[in-house]
């Protein structure tokens, strides 16, 4: 018998494997096993298990089974290979972002003595010398024995001489690095265990008082919680472990060790204290009507019409009739305020998982969701690639996002598209969910592949907010300088302050200044190793890149011609804080962007601080925009419109209408209607008109005709390839040797090579080509057939090869 094998690299191909006699009946698809490659050993997962054996090579040997369950199921492996080749990309690729590294275990080098070799070791230099000594007694070594029989850490010279010269080989021993939780726990001896015993114990005690007490505190505890761990007695009894070592050494208490969940699981509850309105009722229908006929739905909700209690309603019924759900959310920002209102209506049948889990947690979540113990996933776009057991609901809220697509590294796929693929595998629905849907989404309802849920009205009977446009041109006196905070908004801030309101600042770029300008020559300080300006962080008083993040000091001399004045261009969040603090010194204020919201529980402290009345002004980046719910926010103010409008991009007025009418939603969700202020230059803007209506319909409209007019998505699919080398010559001559050299079926729908805006990062420069493809899944398959084939081609080319490739299908 065979087995074809995933490793977690990205080789062409799946390799085969003989599966030994031994393993035969043992071994099933989904099992991790234990296989050499080039000398190096690795994790792999069984893919498919075949009789026929391959006719142009002898398979090594499987060497160890290291499951006896399949670690994942069917439909999984199915994805993975669907990822593979619709993102162009490997399975081990796919396999390496799947899987929590714990389960792709640990490798370690192990040098083995050759027999074959003898006892001669006179033509070897000093260090050969003792190593091999040391191997002819011993026959094994680690590494790290190599590195303190040398007393150095760099052995791989001499081990590489050692192995050319056959004295040993060096072999990868895997060790599994997942450990599974201890806790220490107390318990009564089994002899005191009746009433009669205890209380014997008890009466007849005479010495030592503070053990007395240590043992009342048990007995108290065990009544209430019902198992007592070793940390909770100490610190609930205030003993010493001394006094505890005594009634351990008595025999009077035992100690032992029991495994523990990592993650803290609440009670298992379903609690609906809700009632839908008529509308949402209307809509609920809907959507169970649609699902009943085997259709995925888009749920267009205006924002604050409640579409979460739809998807609160809906995740009852799949964990009632014992199946399970997945809860996707565009980042993990947003499952800190979410999680706590699902922990109430489902309590432990919910959990959440995300890239800030360590590894051990990843773990266990992962074998919880295989078991079907957790009914309800709530996570980013990495919990997609989880071993539902019986999965029956996939809900993706904010579908609109670009952050459902993942950029580094491979696989390079888009969570929304690549979960209508699993639910498919799966035969489980399909709900979208957003108040400024997608293009592309709304195009697939036009053509009947989703069926439109409308939910046009805000729950509680409030009103969508009024929205104004500030002409910052007729408020700005000095044209020199961008205005930060026009009059008209000063005093709506001061008008919200002064009735107890909330009021949200959005800005969507940190820092305090992007642009840092030498007012005699215009020269800007650049990162060395990005085409790229500096950003200027006044509250750390540095320059930092935010592409490769390098932090420069501040220069304060021109490096062309030596001024020393300096003019900050433009304004970020850090700039617009110094401002709102200088206006309203008395009002509480915070930031939230990714300078100050830092580690695995900074954004849910700030969040709770502003839902709890702690923060009167929010000033924030497009952290603020992801489907927020804050009962207080009555002013929103955008305060530069136009930074939004003008990218090199045809999704660019998508993109601003979806930022601009999703933050104004986060006002007036409750009681009263809203207000939203937004600071243009550019005031007759078409795209605001839009907004300032919250006509969405309009706007697709428009923006489906002009996509159409110029050939881009849904009418079209994209396949950016990217190529990246540190010499620009050799980068360039890559580039047009792949576009001269490929199939001239394709050459018609081929745009470049060309320098993107920013053609340089972290000292690779960068080159693009963009195929726009007709929607013909042959001609789509047909060219990245032929691209694959020029990819090989560059990379066991030598005057190619150092030129990495990159290919993004269906980028955004």
């Amino acid at each position: 018998m065979f087995a074809e094998i995933i490793i977690p690299l990205a080789v062409p191909k799946n390799y085969t494997w003989e599966i030994p006699e031994e393993f035969s009946g043992k071994l099933q698809v989904g099992c991790r096993v234990e296989v050499s490659l080039r000398n190096k050993k690795y994790t792999g997962i069984v893919k498919s298990i075949y009789k026929d054996s391959p006719e142009a090579f002898t398979p090594k040997p499987i060497l160890n089974i290291i499951d006896e369950e399949p670690l994942l199921f069917a439909p999984q492996l199915k994805l993975w290979e669907w990822m593979a080749a619709y993102y162009m990309c490997t399975e081990g690729e796919v396999m390496n972002a799947a899987l929590p590294s714990y389960f792709k275990m640990n490798s370690e080098s192990i040098i083995v003595f050759n027999e074959e070799y003898g006892d001669d070791f006179s033509l070897l230099n000093n260090e050969e010398y003792l190593v091999a000594e040391a191997l002819f007694i011993k026959k094994e070594l680690k590494l790290s024995e190599v590195q303190q029989i040398l007393d150095s850490r760099k052995v791989y010279p001499v081990l590489k001489q050692l192995s050319i010269k056959k004295v040993c080989y060096i072999w990868e021993s895997l060790k599994d690095r997942y450990v599974p939780k201890k806790e220490t726990y107390i318990v009564l001896n089994p002899a005191y265990d009746n009433e009669a015993a205890l209380s014997d114990l008890l009466n007849n005690w005479t010495k030592a008082p503070k053990q007395m007490e240590l043992l009342l505190a048990y007995i108290h505890l065990l009544k209430t919680n019902g198992s007592v761990t070793k940390k909770e007695l100490l610190q609930k009894s205030a003993a010493t472990e001394a006094q505890l070592k005594g009634l351990l050494e008595k025999n009077i208490l035992l100690s032992e060790k029991k495994e523990v969940n990592r993650i803290i699981q609440l009670p298992l509850d379903i609690k609906i204290d809700f009632t839908l309105s008529t509308a949402q009722q209307v809509a609920l229908e809907s959507i169970e009507t649609a699902f009943a006929k085997k259709e995925n739905c888009l749920l267009f909700g205006v924002t604050g019409s409640g579409k979460t209690l739809l998807y609160i309603q809906l995740l009852e019924k799949v964990i009632r009739e014992g199946k399970q759900a997945l809860y996707l959310l565009p980042e993990i920002a947003l499952t800190t305020q979410l999680i706590r209102r699902l922990q109430h209506h489902f309590g432990g049948y919910i959990a959440v998982y995300h890239s800030k889990f360590n590894d051990s947690e990843r773990v266990e979540l992962w074998n919880k969701v295989k078991t079907g113990t957790i009914k309800i996933i709530m996570g980013a776009r990495s919990s997609l690639l989880l071993p539902f057991y019986a999965l029956d609901l996939i809900i993706i809220d904010e579908e609109h996002e670009p952050s459902y697509k993942q950029y580094e590294p491979a696989p390079r796929y888009h969570a929304r598209d690549t979960a209508m693929f699993y639910a498919k595998q799966c035969n489980a629905k399909v709900l979208l969910g957003s108040a400024t849907p997608s293009v592309e989404t709304f195009y697939n309802v036009s053509i009947q592949k989703l069926t439109l849920v409308k939910l046009e009205e805000r729950f509680g009977g409030t009103h969508l907010p009024l929205i104004e446009i500030i002409d910052t041109k007729l408020q700005n006196k000095n044209q020199q300088e961008k205005i930060i905070i026009t009059n008209p908004l000063k005093e709506e801030i001061t008008a919200a302050i002064a009735n107890k309101k909330q009021v949200i600042l959005f800005k969507n770029r940190r820092g305090y200044s992007p642009y840092k300008v030498c007012s005699t020559c215009g020269w800007m300080p650049e990162c060395k190793h990005c085409n790229v300006a500096l950003t200027y962080h006044k509250n750390k008083n540095h320059l930092i890149c935010h592409y490769c993040n390098t932090i420069y000091s501040t220069i304060n001399t021109c490096l062309a011609c030596g001024g020393q004045k300096f003019e900050q261009k433009n304004f970020g969040t850090e700039k617009v804080e110094e401002t709102i603090i200088e206006m309203f010194p008395e009002a509480k204020i915070a930031r939230m962007d990714l300078d100050t919201v830092k580690g695995k529980n900074a954004h849910n402290n700030l969040i709770q601080q502003f839902e709890q009345g702690k923060i009167d002004i929010l000033i924030g980046t497009q952290m603020l925009v992801k489907g927020l719910d804050f009962e207080h926010v009555h002013l929103v103010g955008i305060v530069d419109a136009d930074s939004l409008l003008h990218f090199a991009d045809f999704r660019v007025h998508e993109r601003a209408f979806q930022m601009m009418e999703q933050v104004s939603g986060r006002a007036g969700r409750k009681n009263t209607q809203g207000k939203v202020l937004i600071q243009a230059m550019q005031s007759d803007h078409p795209l605001l008109q839009f907004i300032k209506t919250h006509d969405y319909f309009a706007f697709y409209h428009k923006e489906i005709e002009e996509r159409k007019q110029f050939f881009y998505p849904p009418f079209s699919r994209l396949i950016q390839v990217q190529f990246k080398n540190k010499d620009i010559q050799k980068l360039q001559k890559t580039a047009d040797y792949f576009v001269a050299n490929m199939d001239s079926r394709f050459q018609k729908y081929l745009i470049g090579p060309a320098e993107p805006f920013i053609n340089k990062i972290r000292n690779q420069f960068i080159m693009e080509v963009l195929f726009k493809l007709p929607k013909d899944t042959a001609t789509i398959e047909a060219c990245k057939a032929a691209m694959q084939k020029q990819f090989a081609i560059l990379q066991n080319t030598r005057e190619f090869s150092s030129t990495i490739i990159i290919p993004n299908v269906d980028p955004v």
